[in-house]
């Protein structure tokens, strides 16, 4: 098993944030080679599930016979890369950015594919923990494009997200990394991603969300997730509601997958502690017949990362299987070294704004109660917008428990996201706290920041869009303090 360096690639963020006129001139003539403009350009041309209201979803948006057309007239370059696999309603991206940075630590070049992004999407695809040059992206967005239009006559135009998915798997193999790690976009059976045959694969909490596309109940989203199981492949997962589990054994039995569960048939114990160096924090410990995981830091505030935590090194421990290796002392450095972005990411220290991409009831509390945890503070004020397809009342209810102040608002990139006035008319029927509405997030985040005095802070939640707003307003904010 080769160990390659990761090159780096640039950060430089262009695109749509650049202000400067897209150009077309050449995107639509066969065979020409896109710019990083164009290429954008071409995708934000694509039909996008993520932004798009469920009932406005085409039938044919999730077609894993158009994904692998795709691949096919890409030369199939899925078939050259090594996989890690995860599914799973919330947490997944954790994961996958607990298990990419514990490889990476281990001495192997490690590809990384999740979503959404916060600023750029080029976050999404990163080698090394470095997203893919401009360059790079508009050179294999060329070949994507003209893949596409082959097969367009018989498969139908690819959707933004097969196209990002195709590139993600021409980028990995062209690089020749060792190992990619794959973040199930939505669902799982269906999911563009689900054409692989990953060395093994995860499944992190299951929660009801997505209910017009993947069912309203846990068995029927579980069942989607469990999709990516595959004949002969373990797949890890921690213990969950009995018909979630149910369901999971179920489909390892008929797909012939072996079916690991932390708790079960993986020795795993966690603890919480307030050492005086590190502050309060969870240390997890995942034992095996070849692992000895022992009392290694949580890297991700919050008591749910600990399971996720769990669930990495447990994908850490089974790549050994698959002739990787994977010291104790590298996975260690490799958690310590895992990002936050976008989860519980303290993004400004003055004034404090921490940033998380919950969108859910149970991601909502657990961020609540993280920030009680973890954090010092007197007042927190929470700038907040979310999807109006999403369970909207658990996530207020959530909030009404842990912050002293709401801003609720709204990303102007997302046409899904609900109505500012709505969401603080139902906040009002469920608690008396103080809440209001600015129309967009910066706004909301100005209005914030008069509210507050030194020792509060500001938490922007609710979607990784807002989040991303946000973020991208501070670091546009410091660039300019420091020019």
């Amino acid at each position: 098993m080769g160990k390659t360096a990761a090159k780096s690639a640039s950060r430089t963020a262009t695109g749509r944030a650049s202000g400067r006129t897209p150009d077309r001139s050449s995107a639509g003539k066969p065979n020409a080679q896109m710019t990083y403009i164009q290429s954008l350009n071409y995708l934000d041309d694509r039909i996008d599930v993520e932004k798009a209201r469920p009932t406005r979803v085409p039938a044919d948006a999730f077609r894993l016979d158009r994904m692998r057309a795709l691949l096919s007239a890409l030369g199939d370059p899925q078939r050259d890369v090594k996989f890690v696999h995860v599914a799973g309603s919330k947490g997944k991206g954790s994961v996958c950015e607990m298990t990419a940075s514990v490889m990476s630590a281990c001495g192997y070049t490690v590809g990384l594919y999740t979503s959404p992004h916060l600023m750029d999407v080029r976050e999404r695809l990163r080698l090394g923990g470095v997203p893919l040059a401009q360059q790079a992206f508009a050179r294999i967005m060329t070949r994507c494009r003209d893949a596409a239009d082959a097969i367009e006559s018989r498969h139908g135009q690819p959707t933004y997200f097969e196209l990002l998915t195709a590139l993600a798997f021409a980028y990995f193999a062209d690089r020749a990394v060792d190992l990619a790690v794959l973040e199930v976009g939505l669902g799982g059976r269906l999911d563009s991603t689900n054409v692989i045959d990953p060395e093994v694969c995860a499944i992190a909490g299951i929660q009801l969300e997505h209910t017009q596309i993947l069912g309203d109940t846990l068995e029927q989203v579980a069942r989607e997730k469990a999709g990516i199981m595959k004949p002969g492949i373990t797949c890890v997962t921690f213990k969950q509601d009995e018909a979630v589990m149910a369901v999971f054994r179920e489909v390892a039995d008929e797909v012939g997958a072996t079916l690991s569960v932390l708790g079960e048939d993986i020795d795993y114990s966690c603890r919480f502690e307030a050492a005086h160096q590190m502050g309060p924090h969870a240390r997890v410990c995942v034992t095996t017949a070849r692992s000895a995981y022992e009392h290694l830091p949580v890297p991700l505030p919050g008591e749910h990362h600990a399971l996720n935590c769990g669930l990495a090194l447990a994908l850490a421990d089974k790549l050994k299987d698959r002739g990787f290796e994977a010291p104790e002392r590298d996975v260690s450095a490799g958690l310590a070294a895992t990002p936050a972005n976008g989860r519980m990411e303290l993004a400004l220290e003055s004034p404090r704004v921490y940033l998380d991409g919950a969108h859910t009831p149970e991601s909502v509390g657990g961020l609540m109660r993280a920030i009680g945890a973890h954090v010092r503070y007197d007042s927190m004020v929470v700038v907040f917008g979310c999807a109006a397809d999403k369970h909207v009342d658990g996530m207020l209810a959530e909030l009404a428990r842990g912050a002293d102040k709401i801003v609720f608002t709204k990303s102007e990139n997302n046409p899904r996201a609900m109505d500012p006035a709505e969401l603080q008319r139902r906040f009002a029927e469920i608690s008396p706290k103080m809440a209001q509405t600015e129309a967009s997030v910066k706004e909301a985040i100005n209005t914030a920041a008069r509210a507050i005095g030194r020792e509060d802070l500001i938490c922007v939640t609710g979607s990784f869009w807002v989040a991303g707003e946000a973020k991208k307003l501070i670091v546009d904010r410091q660039k300019k303090q420091k020019a």
